[in-house]
């Protein structure tokens, strides 16, 4: 059996545009020239791999299993033409990595920093997501090396320790709370929150602790991003919880930080590869790196 790479390319792009046509898009091709590539890799591997829907396909098992080795594939025919095109200009390696906001915002950003100063022939390669797409994007081999707060398919991963941040409640000057060193977020519940959008650790993490205490979350406004919740707060619009080290840098005379003293508020972030498969030389150096040097786990 041959498999063309560019078959295999397109391929990837229909199982995750979800549509055909918008992988046709993506890809630069007509859209009939797309779906006869899917048909002819169809014929070759003597399997359907995509199951057609009203609104558009999604993959079958055998296309699940497909686009997992297509990706692998993918990614190392790209390492190869990047260390032979780039190899005048020292790009040696090609890192695929996934993180959730918390871990960029706070960690992350000066982590690649430091690292791409010491190996700058390392190529990296950055998509932020929430947690639980960036767990699947490790298994499914869309990126080397997740970093995530929590995620039930973490489970399925080889998973380390990265960093802890700190959840602190952030309100207006002018507030009740403001005067308080530390709060219980059960007594932030009678108030306005601004939160994180839904589906995002941030928010589940939220409506599981309100849960516990059979108290119900109905934040006023979610929003996708730390320096979004403190332009609502600082409007008067609400109070919100977020990582201490996450919206420090947006404080302003406006409103203030109080710590938030619930047991679940101090968080662990995690970095995750896949389980038996041997990493990049180049991702190996970037998860060392990126290790507690006093959590050496």
């Amino acid at each position: 059996m041959r498999l063309n790479l560019y078959s295999l390319q397109l391929f990837v792009a229909v199982v995750e545009e979800g549509t055909i046509a918008a992988a046709a898009e993506r890809e630069h091709i007509a859209t009939s020239a797309l779906s006869k590539r899917v048909s002819e890799l169809e014929r070759t591997i003597g399997t359907p791999l995509l199951i057609r829907k009203a609104r558009g396909v999604e993959p079958s098992e055998a296309g699940l299993a497909l686009a997992r080795g297509a990706r692998a594939l993918l990614h190392g025919a790209e390492d190869l033409a990047l260390e032979i095109r780039d190899f005048a200009s020292g790009v040696s390696g090609h890192v695929r990595l996934a993180a959730n906001l918390s871990s960029i915002t706070q960690f992350l950003a000066h982590d690649l920093a430091r690292f791409l100063e010491l190996h700058p022939r390392v190529k990296v390669d950055l998509e932020e997501r929430i947690s639980t797409t960036v767990t699947r994007m490790v298994l499914e081999n869309a990126a080397d090396i997740g970093i995530f707060t929590e995620s039930p398919d973490a489970r399925h991963l080889t998973v380390l320790p990265y960093r802890q941040d700190r959840m602190a409640l952030v309100v207006p000057r002018d507030h009740a709370l403001a005067a308080q060193e530390s709060v219980a977020f059960e007594a932030t519940l009678p108030y306005e929150h601004i939160a994180m959008h839904r589906g995002s650790a941030a928010n589940d993490m939220l409506l599981r602790a309100a849960g516990r205490m059979e108290r119900g979350f109905t934040p006023r406004f979610h929003v996708t991003s730390y320096d979004a919740m403190i332009a609502m707060v600082s409007a008067g619009l609400g109070v919100c919880v977020a990582p201490i080290a996450a919206v420090r840098r947006f404080v302003q005379s406006g409103f203030v930080l109080v710590d938030l003293n619930d047991a679940w508020a101090v968080r662990q972030l995690y970095m995750g590869v896949r389980q038996g498969e041997g990493l990049p030389a180049a991702a190996r150096l970037l998860l060392e790196h990126l290790r507690p040097v006093d959590n050496p786990a």
